[in-house]
């Protein structure tokens, strides 16, 4: 009787496994809390249950979503996309996500040490364990984590190597729309804004899974479904030496050219209202409110400006309302406003005072990140923003010179950054923090110079309201050419000119004696990595799984960054790695991230022949 009993259960359960095609997942939660949080310095970063956290049961979910940020805890938990995305899912019946963060070098360690694999925070499931990996690709450097993450979960990094039973391994985030060095890595890459696109691709998955799809077939279903999905695999690319011959799609029907999916209503675009509150302390901890879409600039050198199209607006009502429902959500005591550029939106006057208004007798500050000096906006805005943090006010300048600001497409006037400066100080605010680079077309040693004349000179100009000296945080970044931008094309300058414009820059400050002009440089190495990798194309996966296994790991972080780890992988492939940063793409080449959706080559070409222009004009 209950051998009879047990042969029918049996039969249901491998009835109900077919149906849904389910995996088995691995709970990690008691090795975790004996065999590795008593061993690792922040346990804080890999104990989830935090207040707002989404916990599902995932042995009873249908589809389940591991979702991976290539950095620490800190950081991801401060990625407004991560979070969005996060929500998303979470709210559709059946499906589970889950957070995955990069354990820092010493969890690592014990992670090894203790043959325990990498887990998500909500239920302590072995990564390999999820349906879905999905990775938010923010930078270059971030690469060497997304194996190393993808190592510890147990799951084979090569796309090419992963059986069936293995996660299906996504990606989105910035960088997707240059993704061709990591192809190798990822089965399928989604371009362009997610909020939307992720709900019809987890459908789609969810439905293949069910009716008995094979992995291969879910990609090639979404591959000739979505503009917005690229399967590298699908894809070769044949070289003639450097350069890239022809690319084209192995399997029949497929597109040659992606483009980005865009959220059209982006007024009623999904927002997480109970955001997660971290129990370690954040790098951005506050209420962050995105109150607009792309920029109305097109600065040569920014890919977010030229791929984040078209520009969309909330209304002021909507973000109050949003602002209002974290905020009781989370207690955090800021709210910041997040675009490419705040000053931008048409409405920022009312949108502050709706936000001082609830928010001031409740002492929550307000943030504005991204203001964009134009047109005297900090002079329009001053008498509004009493509850605006008065720390500093972030301006990012870019060039000194007005010349080299044609060159870059930023025409801003000195005469409206200082009547701004003047207008932030009279506002209340003590003290700048200015964003420079260099490494600009047509820029000169006087033009390295002037960032530190210009800076000085809008330090003294807080003299005209307090009679003090204002204090100038300076930071300066080496110029990085980008894929989808006019400067793409453009080499980066050597490694021993930005060498060269530090000294010019410290010199210049010791001849002023300017010690309230504070100077903070990004590492030079890192920005020639980020140039070599950004616009490399295929092969490079070789050179970044090698510089992995030589133990790279979290190279955004000064601590970890090695450059020599790097070189010698480069050059164990046959490639210079500062002689690709510093190559130049001919116009009528096929560029590596061409067919990655942004904007059309002949538009970028016109942008840069406009740029070649101005340079020669000004020489003559």
């Amino acid at each position: 009787m209950n051998h009879g009993k047990q042969r029918v259960r049996n039969i249901h359960i491998i009835l109900y496994n077919v149906f849904v095609n389910k995996k088995e997942v691995t709970i990690l939660a008691e090795r975790v809390e004996r065999q590795f949080l008593p061993f690792v310095r922040r346990p804080s970063r890999y104990i989830g249950g935090e207040v707002n956290q989404v916990k599902k049961d995932l042995a009873q979910c249908d589809l389940t979503v591991a979702l991976c940020f290539p950095d620490i805890y800190e950081v991801g938990m401060s990625h407004t996309g991560l979070m969005i995305i996060y929500d998303i899912i979470n709210k559709i019946d059946g499906v589970a996500a889950e957070r995955v963060f990069t354990p820092w070098t010493d969890a690592e360690k014990v992670l090894l040490e203790k043959k325990i694999p990498l887990f998500s925070l909500e239920s302590k499931a072995a990564l390999n364990s999820f349906d879905i990996i999905g990775f938010s690709l923010t930078n270059e450097l971030c690469y060497t984590n997304v194996l190393n993450m993808l190592d510890l979960g147990g799951v084979n990094i090569r796309s090419s190597n992963r059986s069936e039973k293995e996660p299906l391994v996504i990606a989105g985030g910035g960088q997707a729309n240059c993704c061709e060095p990591v192809a190798d890595f990822i089965d399928l890459f989604v371009l362009g804004e997610g909020e939307e696109a992720v709900v019809d691709l987890i459908e789609m998955v969810k439905r293949g899974k069910e009716s008995g799809m094979t992995k291969r077939e879910i990609l090639i279903s979404a591959a000739h479904k979505f503009e917005w999905v690229y399967v590298p695999a699908f894809y070769e690319f044949e070289y003639d030496d450097a350069k890239i011959k022809s690319f084209e799609p192995k399997v029949s029907g497929l597109r040659e050219r992606f483009n980005n999916a865009v959220v059209e209503d982006y007024e009623n675009a999904a927002v997480p209202l109970r955001p997660i509150v971290p129990f370690a302390k954040a790098v951005h901890e506050r209420v962050s409110v995105e109150i607009m879409r792309g920029c109305p600039g097109r600065c040569r050198f920014c890919k977010a400006s030229f791929c984040r199209r078209p520009i969309r607006y909330r209304g002021v009502q909507k973000i109050i309302d949003i602002a209002k429902a974290c905020y009781e959500a989370t207690g955090f005591d800021t709210v910041s406003l997040l675009s490419l550029s705040t000053a931008d939106y048409p409405k920022l006057e009312e949108l502050v005072a709706g936000l001082q208004e609830y928010f001031e007798d409740k002492h929550v500050g307000l943030s504005l990140p991204s203001l964009r000096v134009d047109q005297s906006a900090i002079t329009n805005l001053a008498e509004s923003l009493s509850s605006v943090r008065k720390g500093g006010l972030t301006i990012a300048i870019e060039a000194a010179s007005e010349k080299l600001r044609l060159i870059i497409n930023k025409p801003l006037k000195d005469e409206n950054l200082f009547a701004a400066a003047l207008a932030a100080y009279k506002a209340g605010w003590q003290r700048l923090k200015l964003y420079f680079m260099v490494g600009l077309p047509g820029e000169t040693e006087n033009d390295i110079k002037q960032i530190v004349q210009l800076s000085f000179q809008l330090a003294k100009l807080r003299k005209k309201v307090d009679n003090k000296t204002g204090q100038i945080n300076i930071t300066v970044s080496w110029l990085t050419p980008k894929p989808h931008t006019p400067f793409g094309w453009l080499g980066q300058k050597p490694k021993e000119y930005f060498k060269e414009a530090k000294h010019l820059i410290l010199e210049e400050k010791r001849k002023l004696r300017a010690r309230f002009l504070q100077f903070k440089f990004h590492k030079i190495e890192r920005s020639v990595l980020e140039s070599a990798i950004g616009r490399g194309d295929r092969r490079l996966a070789d050179v970044i799984e090698a510089a992995w296994r030589d133990g790279a790991r979290f190279d955004l972080w000064d601590e970890c960054f090695d450059y020599d780890i790097w070189k010698k992988a480069f050059g164990k492939f046959g490639m210079d790695l500062e002689k690709l940063a510093a190559g130049e793409f001919e116009r009528d080449q096929i560029l590596p991230w061409q067919h990655l959706g942004g904007p059309e080559k002949k538009y970028l070409l016109e942008h840069l022949e406009d740029t070649m222009k101005k340079f020669k004009d000004d020489a003559r």
